[in-house]
C-alpha cells in the first residue's frame, strides 16, 4: 500500500484544504498544506528504504480490479527507472508550498490545494502500470496545472494557460488511439504485457509516432517546444517549479516506458532521428538562450536544452546513455527548481525578471547570491554538482556511440556555460545600478532553508552519485534486455 499511500495521501490532503478552506488568507490552511507535504514525502521514503537492488521487476506491486469487463486495473508498481520521480515529486512539492507561505495571498487554499493534487497525480503516473490508469493520470495533471497558470500567472497567463492545455492535450489524443490498438492485440491493458507483444514493424513505428506525439509535447523537443517559454514566464513561482522539475519528467518516463520496450525495432530504426532531434536541442535552443533579456525565458530555453541530453542519452541505447539521462532528469529537478525559486526571490523584491534591472545584486544579497551562483555553476555542469554526473555520463555514450555526435553534445556545455555566466554577470556582480537593487535585503529564513536544503542535494549527487544509479543500473539493464529481443 505505500504507492497507494504516496499517491493519495497529498490528494486528499488537497480535496480537505479544498473543501475546507476560505477565500482569505490562513495559516491554518497554510500549515494544512505544509503537514499535508509532508507526510506525503515521508510516504514515498520506505520506496528507497525498502527497495531490492538486485531486483530488476517491479516493485511494491498492488493490484485491484477497476473496470473488470475491459481488464482493467488499479495497478500500481515501480523499478529502479522510476522510483526516484516518486520520491523527487513529493520531495520538490515541499518546496513549493514554502516558496508560496508569505508571497500568494489570493484564494490561499485553492493555491495549495492544487499543489497538492498535482503532486499526487504525477506521482500516480510514474507508478501506473495499467495503461488506461496511466492516461488518467497524465491527462488530469493538466487540470490543476491549467488552473495554477490562468488564477495565479502573469499579465498574459490565459493565453500561456491555453496554449500549455491545447498543445499537451492535442499531443496525448494519438496516443489514446494506440493504446486502443494495443488493447485490440493483445486484450490487456497491462503494460508489461504490451512490452512482450509480437508487432511488425509498420505497427511498431506508427505506434512510436503515435506515443512521441504525447511525449516530445511534454519533454519538450525541438520542434514542439515553443509552448514551454510562455508558459514558464507567465506561470507564479511555484508553477514554473513543479513545471519544470516534475512534469518535463513525465514525457521522458513515458519514452522509458512505452516508447522502447513497446516498439523497440521502431526505437532503434528511428534512433537517428530522435538524435538529431535532441542535439537541435542541445545546440541550438542553447544559442537561444544567449538572447533572452527575461530570466525565466532564459532558463526555460535552458530546460529545453538540457533535457535534449535526456532524449539523446535514451536513444543511445547503451547503459551509460540511459542512466545519464535518467539522472540528468533527477538533477536537472533540482537545480531547475531551485533556480526558479531564485528568480521568485529576485520577483518578490523587485516585481521584475529583466535582467537589465538588475545589477550588483551580490552588494545586497552576499547569501542569496552564492546559492544562485552555485545552481547557475550546476547548470553549466560544473564539477562537483548533479549538472556534470548526468551531461557527462551522456556525453560519453555519445562519443562512444559516434565521435561526432559526442562532440556536439559537448558543445552544450559550452553554450551552457555563456548563458549562464552572462545572467549572473549581469545580475549579481558589477556596480549597483538602481535604487531598487540598493534596497534589497538578503534571504529571510524561509527562502534561506530552501536554498540551502536544494545546495545539498546538488552538492551531494555532485560528488557521490552512487546511492542513485546503483538503484537505476539494474532496470536499464532489464530494459535494454528487452529491447534487444527485435519482435518481427
Amino acid at each position: 500500500m505505500i504507492l497507494s499511500y504516496s499517491i493519495w495521501t497529498p490528494i486528499v490532503f488537497g480535496l480537505i484544504i479544498l473543501f475546507y478552506g476560505s477565500e482569505k488568507p490562513s495559516a491554518g490552511v497554510r500549515w494544512l498544506a505544509l503537514i499535508g507535504s509532508i507526510l506525503g514525502f515521508i510516504a514515498t521514503l520506505p520506496l528507497i528504504i525498502d527497495f531490492d537492488i538486485a531486483n530488476p521487476g517491479m516493485q511494491f506491486v498492488e493490484k485491484l480490479s477497476w473496470i473488470p469487463r475491459y481488464d482493467i486495473n488499479y495497478y500500481l508498481g515501480v523499478d529502479g527507472i522510476s522510483v526516484w520521480f516518486i520520491v523527487l515529486t513529493a520531495f520538490i512539492n515541499i518546496f513549493v508550498v514554502i516558496a508560496a507561505w508569505e508571497v500568494i495571498d489570493t484564494k490561499v487554499s485553492q493555491y495549495m490545494a492544487s499543489f497538492l493534487i498535482l503532486s499526487g497525480l504525477m506521482i500516480g503516473v510514474f507508478c501506473a502500470l495499467d495503461a488506461l490508469l496511466f492516461y488518467v493520470f497524465f491527462e488530469a495533471t493538466l487540470i490543476p496545472m491549467y488552473i495554477i497558470i490562468g488564477v495565479w500567472g502573469g499579465h498574459n497567463r490565459i493565453y500561456a494557460a491555453f496554449k500549455f492545455f491545447l498543445y499537451t492535450l492535442l499531443g496525448s489524443l494519438l496516443t489514446l488511439v494506440a493504446m486502443l490498438y494495443l488493447y485490440n492485440v493483445t486484450n490487456s491493458f497491462d503494460i508489461l504485457v504490451w512490452q512482450n507483444a509480437r508487432l511488425d514493424i509498420v505497427e511498431q513505428i506508427l505506434l512510436f509516432f503515435a506515443f512521441f506525439m504525447a511525449f516530445a509535447v511534454k519533454v519538450p523537443m525541438w520542434p514542439l517546444h515553443t509552448w514551454l517559454p510562455d508558459v514558464h514566464v507567465e506561470a507564479p513561482t511555484g508553477g514554473s517549479v513543479v513545471l519544470a522539475a516534475i512534469m518535463l519528467k513525465l514525457g521522458a518516463y513515458g519514452f522509458l516506458r512505452f516508447s522502447l520496450p513497446i516498439a523497440p525495432d521502431a526505437s532503434q530504426y528511428l534512433g537517428p532521428f530522435i538524435i538529431f532531434l535532441s542535439l537541435v536541442a542541445v545546440i541550438y535552443v542553447g544559442a537561444v538562450a544567449l538572447v533572452q533579456k527575461d530570466m525565466k525565458k532564459l532558463v526555460a530555453y535552458s530546460s529545453v536544452a538540457h533535457m535534449g541530453f535526456v532524449t539523446l542519452g535514451f536513444f543511445l541505447f547503451s547503459p551509460l546513455g540511459i542512466e545519464g539521462g535518467i539522472v540528468q532528469m533527477i538533477s536537472h529537478g533540482f537545480v531547475a527548481g531551485a533556480m526558479f525559486l531564485s528568480i521568485g526571490v529576485l520577483y518578490d523584491r523587485m516585481h521584475t525578471r529583466q535582467i537589465a534591472d538588475y545589477g550588483g545584486v551580490v552588494h545586497r544579497m552576499p547569501a542569496f547570491t552564492a546559492f544562485a551562483v552555485l545552481m547557475a555553476m550546476a547548470n553549466c555542469g560544473l564539477p562537483a554538482t548533479s549538472g556534470f554526473v548526468g551531461e557527462f555520463m551522456v556525453i560519453l555514450a555519445a562519443v562512444d556511440y559516434d565521435f561526432v555526435i559526442g562532440l556536439l553534445a559537448a558543445t552544450a556545455l559550452i553554450l551552457s556555460a555563456a548563458y549562464s555566466l552572462w545572467m549572473v554577470k549581469r545580475v549579481f556582480f558589477g556596480p549597483v545600478t538602481n535604487s531598487q537593487v540598493e534596497a534589497l535585503k538578503d534571504l529571510n529564513a524561509r527562502e534561506y532553508f530552501m536554498m540551502a536544503v536544494l545546495s545539498i542535494c546538488v552538492i551531494g549527487m555532485g560528488v557521490y552519485p552512487k546511492p542513485v544509479t546503483d538503484i537505476i543500473h539494474p532496470a536499464v539493464i532489464n530494459l535494454l534486455q528487452h529491447v534487444a529481443v527485435s519482435k518481427l
